[in-house]
């Protein structure tokens, strides 16, 4: 059964912007969650990090200063919200909920004129 569910994917011109989601269907609090992304024909990468309390996040080169991570506990929801979407960024978004160790399905999202 899911646990993790990403929602927010979509179709984006350059330029755009996405914010995805990400919560439980279990009702466990996320902690620590991370944000991968896996392009066709490559390995998954890490996007970012946030921590339990917000307090503290961390983000590839790639996305920083374009992508930021928040989140609103009494949601139970983590987001990725994503500016200024170029090309590259085109992949499968995925969600980790890094103290079970559950990934979501993924979102894809495309960013092509």
């Amino acid at each position: 059964q899911v646990q993790v569910v990403e929602s927010g994917g979509g179709l984006v011109e350059p330029g755009g912007f996405l914010r995805l989601s990400c919560t439980t269907t279990d009702g466990f609090k996320l902690q620590i969650v991370r944000w991968y992304r896996q392009a066709p024909g490559m390995q998954r990468e890490l996007v970012g990090h946030i921590s339990t309390n917000g307090l503290a996040s961390e983000y590839a080169r790639s996305v920083k200063g374009r992508f930021t991570i928040s989140r609103d506990n009494e949601k139970n929801t983590v987001y990725l919200e994503m500016h200024n979407l170029r090309p590259e960024d085109t992949a499968v978004y995925y969600c980790f909920d890094g103290y079970r160790a559950y990934w979501g399905r993924g979102t894809q999202v495309t960013v092509s004129s």
